[in-house]
């Protein structure tokens, strides 16, 4: 065991490779089906939206995707990113547990992201597109492929969740920084936005529906734009790989190997992106670790939610897919946490789930700031809400191993730095954030509007 506290790697560390989990997965996926006819899809039909390097991607069973070297020339402005040991939270908490963290905001935007907005901008690129649309809960995503757009001589539109468009306006400036267009969700641009709007002109928006606007100006557009998003599908999980390639070679370099693996999860990306390559090591080698994803309570998809077929969007326009879901149109609480506010989970994570190769937990609002501050106040980097939820799930496991004395190796995603979420700190901190668990009965009426499939 290493005495260091930080674990880096090289330029030459950097990955040459994403790993497909569709390659190894112990569960069949089910069918991605037409929204029109609830039959299997064609790749045609994905076209309109993706290009088709993209679309080999989400349905290729290859284990390993070679990385472009431009995706990979530009990575080398923030990859490989840190692992860290936080000596110092271990201390404040008396635990014997060794805590781990990649740390995955040091990227020009503040997050993890970046890892597959360059990937998915690239690939559009060479097919001869010329503008991207897309959605954004906190601005993580939405920053991550206007910096992308940027380098590729994309233009990109956002469709920003409503409340966090209000929220957080320096994620707002940072994409227009870079050169993108940015619109609080659901907007008059669009068909279905307007609809929204009309029946509530204070709609706080949903990821949902800000997908359903992107998607429907991209299908509109004639092929002159095409749709990218931060999360779900089967491509953009293989993309943040790298994260998790990236961290074996730093806990080799540790001379651990963790017990538990631990991401927060709205869609899926960073935490399949960190525990998928640890999830190939239980498969083919053996390995116990425990992979962990952490929801809100606000918005308890693989908690409380219901693994069947659903639309990835309120508008019902995107594929249906098998997922852990709440119901397309769920509109979850104003938690500050956006990122996390989507209503379904990748399949993927919901099929490796539901056959209990992963864990879920859901943790409230007010316990994950608690966790980020006392984080903060030792480690120092102000995290964002969303990996907050790791923090305190991290937190937990060190604590339930102190309590039963046991050593255990942590590692948990630091997906995304907190710089522009400053106004969530200063609610939390003046007493203005509660707690929020959505309802029951909310939760069954949702559900009870699900797409009716037999296949």
């Amino acid at each position: 065991m290493s005495n260091y506290i930080r674990f880096q790697l090289s330029e030459n560390d950097i990955p040459k490779f994403w790993y497909n989990i569709n390659a190894d997965m112990p569960v069949p996926l089910a069918p991605v089906l037409n929204p029109q006819t609830l039959k299997p899809i064609t790749p045609d039909f994905l076209s309109v939206l993706f290009p088709m390097s993209i679309i080999q991607q989400e349905v290729s069973t290859e284990r390993y995707i070679e990385i472009p070297k431009e995706v990979r020339e530009v990575y080398k402005l923030w990859r490989p990113t840190p692992v860290l040991r936080a000596r110092r939270l271990e201390k404040a908490l008396d635990t014997p547990a060794h805590i781990y963290y990649k740390h995955e905001g040091v990227s020009p935007t503040g997050s993890h992201k970046p890892n597959t907005a360059v990937a998915q901008a690239f690939y559009n690129k060479i097919e001869g597109t010329k503008a991207l649309t897309t959605e954004t809960g906190a601005g993580q995503w939405g920053s991550a492929l206007a910096f992308a757009g940027g380098f590729f001589g994309l233009n990109v539109e956002v469709y920003m969740v409503r409340v966090s468009y209000i929220q957080k306006p320096y994620r707002r400036i940072l994409m227009e920084s870079y050169g993108a267009t940015v619109y609080p969700s659901p907007t008059e641009h669009t068909e279905y936005g307007r609809s929204m709007l009309a029946k509530d002109p204070n709609n706080p928006g949903s990821l949902g529906i800000a997908i359903s606007e992107a998607v429907e100006v991209a299908a509109k557009s004639g092929g002159t734009k095409k749709y990218s998003l931060g999360s779900v599908l089967t491509h953009v999980l293989t993309h943040q790989t790298v994260i998790g390639e990236e961290a074996l070679k730093q806990m080799d370099l540790a001379g651990e190997y963790p017990d538990v693996v631990i991401g927060c999860a709205g869609g899926g990306s960073n935490f399949g992106g960190l525990a998928y390559p640890f999830l190939r090591h239980n498969l083919q080698d053996g390995m116990k670790t425990r992979l962990l994803a952490v929801e809100p309570t606000a918005s308890p998809s693989m908690t409380r939610g219901e693994y069947t077929f659903d639309y990835g969007d309120t508008a019902r326009m995107t594929p249906v897919v098998k997922m852990y879901t709440l119901g397309h149109d769920f509109i979850p609480a104003p938690i500050h946490a956006g990122g996390l506010r989507y209503h379904g989970m990748a399949p993927s994570i919901s099929a490796l789930l539901d056959a209990g190769y992963l864990e879920a937990i859901a943790v409230p609002q007010l316990d994950t700031f608690k966790s980020a501050l006392l984080f903060a106040r030792n480690e120092g980097t102000i995290p964002a809400p969303e990996s907050a939820h790791a923090i305190h799930a991290a937190i937990n496991e060190a604590l339930d191993a102190k309590e039963k004395g046991e050593k255990r190796v942590i590692l948990f995603n630091l997906s995304g730095h907190g710089h522009f979420d400053l106004s969530s700190y200063e609610a939390y901190m003046s007493g203005q954030l509660e707690n929020y668990e959505y309802p029951a009965e909310a939760i069954q009426d949702s559900i009870s509007r699900l797409p009716q499939v037999n296949l």
